[in-house]
């Protein structure tokens, strides 16, 4: 198809706009040849008139599909050119926030100016051994293609991170070197990974400064090589570095810094150890301060000091070289504020004893005359002589500052070849990645020597570039057979000629730096005279003579000539340098050392660095025996030649490339400016790449892939079995033209744009089909609907009709019943009518006759009251003359008095006016003033003793006052009544006097009274109606306080439920973390004794360094051994150290830091462990005191104390009874002394030797008995569970340890030992003289024993009763408490109190319940231990009462010497037990473990039997009471099932089969450990079977941890299993065939979705689990392990398939979520079949079911928003915007997610707080636990079968 077809409308094309560089438009008429002019509508709506070239008649670039927009690489796109590519970044940029993007072979990678969470750990590990084009672009897939390609082909690789200051070159290195250092090894084994990143802070620090485009612009190329050995270990590094910017050091522009080392000593200036160096602020300092800039917003120059001396000190360099290097960094600073004052205009002198100077002399350990001397001066010299010159004021500044930068230059070449030191290896280096960290192409307003030398190398990196990418384009042509045409692609060699060929650029530069009068003119000149109008390259501004303009590959460039020659001469004074090389400063004549010799650059190589720049003392005339040959090297010659260097390597190297781009100038975050993004994708190369691949065929499918995407224009008649000849034959008929395609041998080569109108003819077809498929639907749907509707109304009208027939009949039946109801009401009605009239009548009658007798009687009524009115006020009239008469008299009275006291006063006033009477009165004053004072005093005490009277009276008073106030109101009710009966008295008699008249009166006080009665009677009812209302709201209220008290409670309680559930929720989640804690703890010990192990072998063996190939060692690998250790093992691991010492030494020294290291690990684990150890211990110590308080009742202590008491009376009688019948036997054998009866081989001495042995045996377990029952009852008295018991020897030692008698204790311990002593000697030596006494007095130790213990529990009595007393004192400080509590409460409010007395009760019933249940089962316990005993006691002594009956007579013994030896065996059946020899240890755990194959006995045995065989040995070693057998047995057992998963650790049945027969071994010590807990559901049968002797617990949690360890390498190996098949079935494998298409993926092919015969499907992955459900189910594991089995292997694919999902654009799509939606149904349809749905398998799939409802889901409006926000709860913020961010349509007829709905679920999901990490931890594993399940098998029914070759067994 012609490219013109495409012009039709709607097309979208591309044209050139001066703002966005390309805009977008759309056509609106078709194109036709021959047109001059294109009519476009802009995406604003504006219509434009675009013309055409009149000469070219190029058309405008179309547009890619809206599907293509977005992809991963940019060769994907149909139509490659400029407008395309730079759509696509900033689609991706922008939109999706993805920074990465492949361009062919190149990584283009945007500068973010933003942390983003996507180079963590978990990053790492996801893409970490994966192709490179099946995940999203990334710095990591290209580090892990060069790792890969390193280890496959056996060739070193190079990793080439180039553009401009401020893109981002230095992170992406850095990111590179970090991924290198995290796959390629651990780091617990070397740290040689550590020094290469720490070697990161160290350049950047030297080389690095702040500038107006970065602030942290790296000033320096650097090349690092990361070497590798044969098993591709990081094993050092080297690094070269180019072109270090010495003029940064004197000179800033403005808003630029210097490197970043001065600015930290400045800010670390406070230090005590930089106090010497005088330093201070920046800005006090000439060379800091010029930027005027010297602090970066965001950065801590202190901490960053801080960071860079650690990272030097993990390279190797001592501290007093990191204060020499700070010494001199000082002292440039110092140097640059010296200061020249001129003399004249050709001399200058420094200030006397100048400061600066002369802190910088005290710091180099210079003499100071001599440098000032030498800063004025100069020495010249001639053919004839030498004299010294001084110099201008202008050129000892120029000379200063060309020291300080030397001196800055030597330090930095110093630093890196110490840096090399550190990272250099011994071990031979294999291969190795280098990655290049160098400038881009740079252009500026004034360009200098700099940028000259920078693009200089830009134009070598491309030229290799372009041949590596024509290389590619050319093999991939030959590799599929297609016609090679060449494609002319653009070569710079010309410019690279015109640079550095004969009597180039640098040539002329060169020979005019050794002329004597050369200058920058005259090198202008010889430019213009060599190169003007000969090369087209080279062009001479128009305006300028002192500059030229080279066209680069990029741009042209105008370089300014001054400066050219100086900074390429590079002059420094030698005088200057002889004055530093004789410092007393050792450090600074090391920098220095190189000046002595010439270096070529080969020597430089050889070192391992090229050196960036050489000293070059002024040439001199006449000195042809000069010996520094360096200084004639000029800067440009010495940087030529590391450049071809550099290229030789790149060239002996598989490049890949990564380019950098900035995006603004400045630094906002996810800022696109299409300017700046053109420039730099134009100068680096990757529109080139774009260019050469266009130019050929660039869209490239595979046949199965283009049969898949395009199977929809073919018809079916067109598909053949051959898919290769059915794509020839579509697409002959599809595009007509045939040169727009090629046939390759696996792969379709498309032209540009025949995809994008294969995908128009796709999209074209499907529309139809869509269209079609509409109209069909849609008419059955109406058609439908119709007839729905139309049976709807025929119904409708049925009902209708019927209901209208009901209403009808319903008003004639109520119109009949309305009118008999009216008759009857119409008659009620008249009758009620004629009733009412005659009552009416009546009343009204009585009323008024009432009202006229009333009149007549109110008339009687007042006339009556008149006349008492009259008697009262006359009677008053009277009383009131009297009283005015008698008051005149009194007034009379008291006015003659007066008068007469007028007179008398007069006179005694003249008598006191005379001398005499006042004398007279003078003379007895002072007798009557203290007899006033006397009588004062008195009166106070009188006063107080009234006054208390009058305060007893006043309350005697109040209480009288009181009663006679209420006698009062009860006088005056009776007074009243008094007063009406006396007027009724008075009345009567008067009535009696005067019946007839004054009967009228009598009536009126009788309707008075009456009145009366009423208005009273009305008040008490009134009264009485008051209270019953306050009495009803009173009750109402206390119901209302009682409702509310109930729904307080009910509150509280519910609080406190929720309160609770809480609690438990955290509680169980708390333990979770711990037991996760716990056995990440044991695995990462499991690991590093695992290592050690292997270390060992190593060491031991000397085995060689394995063959080469790729093998990666897992970061996260580690071993299935146990954390706890036995003792056997612990003697072991302790003498392991010193047996392998001498062969460590004899090994490579990198082999024994890693075996010190490992070793060093260990010890810290088991310290930790210690210290785990010993802080359980302490809080099972205090839960134990706690326990103590509350102790058993004394009274039943005290029954158990006589219990035990007369146990011990009756073990006391039987030590009698035996040693009287050792006295018989003494006598029998003095008595029957013959020879033929007392000889060895006699019957009677057989008999007799036999009944002294079982004697001395019943003698050991009485004693053993009496220890038993000793030690518990010592731990009932100090109330905390028995301890384990191993030994009978530990227990009596720590009895004997408790007592006091010291002596009678050795004298006892000493006896029972040499008791013990017969039973071991040989039978010819009991007869001997003083054997039978020995064993007599043994028996006398016994007793003593006894009695000693006896008086140790009379101690124990004491120290009870002084446990009660400290009870007492705790019940007080308890009552104490709870009073403390009362009166706390009671300040409370009613509520509050309420609350907390509930709140008090619960935790007292509670602690109450914990109690009472501790103390129910510590006496279950007790109870249940002692019937044992007691039961054993009895058994035995009826044994032995047999025996003594057998063996009454001599006579008997003689005849019937065997029968007592033989009746109890003879009784007893099979108890369950096997027993083995000693010896055969070894063979029964060879045979049952080692060499056990699990695949036989999973299906011919029963399930867990070689945990049943191996308990069975326990319990006869048990029974026999062999700790050192148990012992023996457990950790042969233990360490046989690690060394068989070491070795067949890989293998899921063998892991499973131990998984199971270690938990099956577990619950049987817990089922038969005579534990009430374990014990609940076994037959009484099995209750007889539980173990005697030993508490085994610890050896159970041992166990426990090796269970865990097991699991935890089962899932290892089931995940190593699972890992390919995940993404393949789960991701890219199309369950549902034809629902989603392949899209075009470019250059780097995606793995296949289409199932070919080695490709994993879903039902590869369904039929792996069902493999591993029936070998766990053969092999009898439990169904709760089985299901933690299977969780976690769902979690393992879900967060492997949720992972790569959130890293593959290409599969977040809506129909890749319907087939992640199909494929999680079908495991869950797996779970069903299986009944796992309550395993919790199916929510570890939630995040991965919501992120394919993610994909489905509308994705538009704010509604959708708040939907997901719901549904993904699951799934983190960061994982919801990123799968939309992802979200990538495969058709047309899909919607991309818009960048404002992707702000809203931001805006929503703010305040959600979750993980803000990416990706799910895959390596994750839950805790596991093991509930307890017991076994309904009966131990006495198993049978051994013969196959498994333990014939030595014995059934007991």
């Amino acid at each position: 198809m012609a490219a013109s077809e495409l012009y039709t409308k709607f097309a979208r094309v591309w044209i050139p706009d001066p703002e966005e560089v390309w805009k977008s438009a759309e056509l609106l008429k078709d194109y036709k040849p021959g047109d001059k002019v294109l009519l476009l509508q802009l995406e604003d709506g504006k219509d434009l008139e675009y013309r055409l070239d009149p000469k070219t008649k190029e058309l405008p670039h179309l547009r890619n599909p809206d599907i293509l927009v977005g992809e991963n690489d940019l060769t994907a796109l149909s139509y490659l050119h400029e407008p395309a590519v730079l759509h696509n970044l900033r689609v991706r940029f922008i939109d999706s926030k993805l920074i990465y993007t492949y361009c062919g072979i190149v990584l283009v990678a945007i500068n973010p100016y933003e942390q983003l969470p996507i180079y963590g750990e978990d990053i790492i590990n996801a893409y970490s051994g994966q192709n490179m084009g099946d995940m999203d672009p990334h710095i990591f897939a290209v580090a892990e293609e060069a790792y890969k390609q390193m280890a496959r082909d056996e060739r070193n690789q190079s990793i080439i991170v180039s553009g401009e200051s401020g893109a981002g070159k230095t992170v992406s290195a850095k990111y590179a070197m970090r991924y290198f250092a995290t796959v390629s090894g651990s780091a617990s084994e070397a740290n040689v990974e550590e020094k290469v990143l720490a070697s990161n802070p160290i350049m950047e620090s030297i080389g690095n400064a702040k500038t107006t485009r970065n602030d942290n612009s790296s000033r320096f190329g650097k090349y690092i090589e990361i070497g590798f050995d044969k098993r591709y270990r990081i094993i050092g590094a080297n690094m070269r570095t180019y072109l270090l910017e010495k003029s940064r050091v004197v000179f800033q522009a403005e808003e630029e810094r210097n490197y970043h080392i001065f600015y930290q000593l400045c800010a670390s200036a406070d230090l005590s150890e930089f106090k010497v160096l005088r330093l201070g602020d920046a800005n006090n300092f000439h060379y800091t301060n010029q930027g005027g800039s010297p602090v970066i917003e965001g950065v801590d120059d202190a901490k960053e000091m801080a960071h860079t001396r650690q990272a030097c000190t993990l390279l190797g360099i001592s501290e007093s070289h990191q204060m020499g290097i700070f010494r001199i960094l000082a002292g440039i600073l110092h140097l640059g504020n010296v200061v020249f004052m001129s003399r004249d205009s050709d001399s200058c002198t420094i200030p006397p004893k100048h400061e600066p100077l002369s802190i910088f002399c005290d710091l180099m350990g210079v003499d100071f005359e001599e440098l000032c001397h030498w800063l004025c001066h100069r020495k010249l010299a001639t053919a004839t002589e030498t004299y010294i010159k001084p110099i201008s004021k202008l050129q000892a500044t120029n000379a200063r500052d060309a020291l300080a930068k030397h001196i800055y230059a030597k330090l930095f070449n110093w630093i890196v070849d110490h840096v090399n030191q550190a990272l250099h290896s011994a071990v031979k280096q294999h291969s190795f990645i280098g990655v290049l960290d160098i400038y881009g192409f740079e252009t500026f307003e004034i360009n200098s020597f700099e940028q000259f030398c920078i693009n200089y190398a830009n134009e070598k990196l491309q030229q290799q570039f372009n041949m590596h990418v024509f290389k590619l384009e050319q093999e991939e042509y030959m590799k599929e057979q297609i016609p090679w045409t060449l494609i002319d692609f653009y070569d710079n060699q010309p410019c690279i000629n015109l640079i550095e060929s004969k009597l180039g650029i640098l040539d002329l530069l060169d020979e005019e730096c050794k002329m004597p009068k050369g200058t920058d003119d005259t090198w202008a000149q010889k430019l213009y005279n060599t190169h003007l109008n000969k090369c087209a390259l080279f062009e001479k501004p128009r305006l300028s003579n002192k500059a030229f303009i080279i066209q680069h590959f990029a741009d042209k460039v105008e370089y300014q000539c001054e400066g050219f020659l100086e900074k390429n001469k590079d002059t420094v004074f030698e005088e200057q340098i002889k004055v530093l090389k004789s410092s007393k400063f050792k450090m600074l004549p090391e920098l220095f050392q190189d000046d002595e010799k010439a270096i070529s650059p080969t020597s430089a190589t050889s070192s391992g660095r090229t050196p960036l720049t050489r000293t070059l003392s002024k040439p001199t005339k006449g000195r042809p025996g000069q010996t520094a040959k360096e200084h004639k090297k000029t800067v440009g010659h010495q940087f030529r030649n590391s450049l071809h260097l550099l290229m030789e390597t790149l060239n002996a190297t598989t490049p890949h490339y990564v380019r950098c781009i900035k995006p603004n100038d400045f630094k906002f975050p996810f800022t696109f400016d299409e300017k700046r993004a053109v420039q730099q994708l134009r100068a680096c190369g990757v529109l080139e790449t774009i260019r050469i691949s266009a130019a050929g065929f660039p869209s490239r499918w595979t046949y199965q892939e283009f049969f898949s995407r395009y199977r929809v224009l073919m018809k079916q008649k067109d598909v053949l079995s051959d898919r290769k000849q059915t794509c020839k034959n579509v697409l002959e008929k599809l595009i007509v033209d045939k040169d727009k395609y090629q046939f390759g041998k696996t792969k379709i080569f498309f032209r540009a744009g025949q995809v994008a109108y294969l995908e128009k003819l796709r999209a074209d077809k499907l529309r139809a089909a869509c269209i079609r498929i509409q109209k069909t639907i849609r008419g059955w749907l109406l058609r439908k609907k119709y007839l729905r509707m139309r049976k709807a109304a025929i119904t409708v009208q049925r009902y209708v009709r019927g209901h209208q027939a009901r209403c009808y009949a319903k008003f004639l039946r109520r119109t009949k019943a309305a009118t008999i109801i009216q008759k009857y009401w119409r008659m009620y009605v008249a009758r009620r009518r004629y009733k009412i009239t005659r009552t009416a009548t009546i009343v009204l009658q009585s009323y008024l006759r009432g009202y006229l007798a009333r009149n007549r009687y109110h008339k009687i009524l007042r006339e009556h009251k008149a006349v008492i009115i009259q008697k009262w006020v006359r009677g008053w009239l009277a009383r009131t003359c009297y009283r005015r008469s008698i008051h005149a008299i009194i007034y009379l009275q008291c006015c003659f008095r007066r008068m007469m006291a007028k007179r008398e006063l007069k006179k005694l006033k003249i008598e006191a006016r005379s001398v005499e009477r006042y004398k007279k009165l003078h003379i007895g004053m002072e007798n009557k003033i203290m007899q006033l004072q006397r009588k004062v005093d008195e009166q106070n005490k009188d006063y107080k003793c009234l006054m208390e009277k009058l305060t007893n009276l006043e309350g005697i008073y109040n209480s009288e006052t009181e009663k006679l106030r209420s006698d009062l109101e009860r006088l005056q009710l009776s007074e009243e009544e008094a007063k009406i009966a006396t007027g009724r008295v008075l009345s009567l008699q008067e009535e009696i006097a005067k019946l007839r008249k004054d009967l009228e009166q009598t009536q009126s006080e009788k309707k008075s009274i009456e009145e009366h009665a009423d208005r009273y009677k009305q008040e008490t009812e009134q009264l009485v109606s008051n209270l019953k209302e306050e009495n009803t709201l009173l009750k109402q209220e206390k119901e209302v306080l009682n409702h509310r008290i109930v729904e307080q409670a009910k509150e509280m309680t519910e609080t406190m439920e929720k309160k609770l559930v809480e609690e438990t929720k955290q509680l169980e989640l708390d333990l979770n973390d711990e037991r996760l804690r716990y056995q990440n703890l044991l695995n990462e010990f499991s690991r590093l004794e695992e290592r050690y192990d292997d270390l060992k072998e190593e060491m031991t063996l000397m085995v060689n360094v394995p063959k080469p190939g790729h093998k990666r060692t897992d970061s996260t690998h580690s071993s299935n051994e146990s954390e706890y250790t036995f003792s056997s093992e612990i003697a072991e691991t302790e003498d392991i150290p010193s047996r392998t010492e001498e062969p460590s030494e004899k090994k490579v020294p990198l082999d024994m830091s890693l075996f010190l290291k490992l070793q060093k690990r260990v010890t810290e684990l088991e310290q930790e462990k210690q210290v785990m150890q010993d802080e359980l211990d302490r809080k099972e110590e205090q839960v134990l005191r706690s326990k103590a308080k509350e102790e058993e009742r004394p009274q039943i202590r005290g029954a158990e104390l006589e219990y035990e008491s007369l146990k011990r009376q009756e073990l006391e009688s039987e030590n009698k009874k035996l040693k009287n019948e050792l006295n018989e036997l003494r006598k029998a054998l003095s008595e029957k002394s013959a020879p033929e009866v007392t000889a060895p081989g006699a019957p009677a001495y057989r008999v007799l030797m036999e009944q002294l042995t079982s004697v001395s045996e019943e003698l050991d377990v009485r004693k053993e008995e009496v220890l038993i029952l000793r030690s518990q009852l010592v731990s009932q008295k100090e109330a905390i569970q028995p301890k384990n018991t191993m030994t009978d020897s530990t227990i009596l030692l720590e009895d004997v340890q408790k007592m006091k008698d010291k002596g009678e204790i050795a004298q006892a311990y000493i006896g029972l030992k040499e008791t013990n002593r017969p039973s071991a000697m040989d039978c010819h030596e009991l007869n001997e003289d003083g054997e039978l006494l020995l064993v007599y007095e043994g028996l006398k130790q016994a007793n003593r024993l006894l009695e000693s213990q006896l008086q140790s529990q009379k101690r124990s009595h004491e120290n009870e009763a002084e446990a009660l007393r400290g009870e007492i004192q705790s019940l007080k400080e308890e009552n104490n408490r709870q009073q403390q509590l009362l009166a706390q409460n009671l300040q409370l409010p009613p509520e509050a109190r309420i609350e907390a007395s509930l709140q008090h009760e619960i935790t007292r019933l509670t602690n109450e319940n914990l109690d009472l249940m501790e103390q129910l089962e510590k006496q279950d316990k007790t109870v249940r231990k002692l019937k044992k005993q007691l039961k054993v006691f009895a058994k035995k002594i009826g044994e032995l009462e047999v025996g003594q009956m057998e063996n009454i007579s001599p006579g008997q013994i003689i005849d019937e010497p065997i029968r007592p030896v033989n009746i109890p065996r003879k009784e007893k059946d099979f108890q369950g037990m096997l027993e083995y020899k000693k010896e055969d240890e070894q063979k029964l755990v060879k045979n049952l473990i080692l060499e056990l194959k699990p695949r036989g006995v999973a299906v011919n045995l029963i399930p867990g039997l070689p945990a049943y065989i191996l308990f069975m040995c326990v319990r006869h070693a048990d029974y026999l009471n062999d700790d050192q057998k148990v012992r023996s047995l457990l950790t042969s057992t233990i360490n046989s099932i690690k060394k068989v998963l070491k070795k067949r650790g890989d293998d899921f049945e063998t892991v499973s089969f131990w998984l199971s027969n270690t938990c099956r071994f577990l619950h049987c010590l817990k089922q038969y450990s005579g534990e009430e807990g374990f014990m609940k559901h076994n037959t009484s049968r099995q209750n007889e079977h539980c173990l005697t002797n030993f508490d085994l617990a610890e050896y159970r949690q041992v166990l426990s941890d090796l269970a865990i360890q097991i699991y935890q390498q089962l899932v290892r190996v089931l995940e190593n299993i699972l890992q390919p098949m995940i993404v393949s079935g789960m991701l890219e494998h199309e369950t549902i065939q034809g629902v989603s298409g392949v899209k075009p993926t470019g250059l780097r092919k995606r793995t296949s979705s289409i199932a070919d015969e080695g490709t994993y499907t879903l039902d590869s992955i369904l039929r792996q689990l069902n493999s591993f459900h029936s070998v766990m189910c053969q092999h009898g594991m439990d169904p709760e392990l089985i299901k933690q089995v299977v969780k976690q292997m769902f979690y393992i694919v879900g967060a492997v398939t949720l992972n790569n999902l959130l890293l593959r654009k290409d599969m977040c799509s809506w129909s890749k979520g319907m087939q992640i939606r199909y494929n999680v149904s079908q495991l869950e349809e797996w779970l069903r079949d299986k009944n796992l749905m309550n395993s919790g398998a199916k929510e570890t799939l939630e995040p991965l079911i919501q992120a394919a409802q993610l994909l489905q889901v509308k994705k538009k409006t704010d509604d959708d928003a708040e939907a997901i926000c719901s549904m993904c709860n699951a799934l983190t913020t960061a994982q919801i915007v990123k799968v939309l961010n992802l979200y990538t349509p495969v058709n047309e007829f899909e919607e991309r997610v818009s960048v404002s709905f992707i702000r809203t679920i931001q805006m929503r999901l703010r305040d959600r707080k979750d993980s803000p990490q990416l990706l799910m931890d895959a390596k994750h594993i839950f805790p596991v636990t093991f509930p307890f399940n017991p076994s309904s098998l009966a131990l006495e029914t198993i049978q051994i079968p013969a196959s498994l070759g333990l014939g030595f067994i014995s059934r007991v």
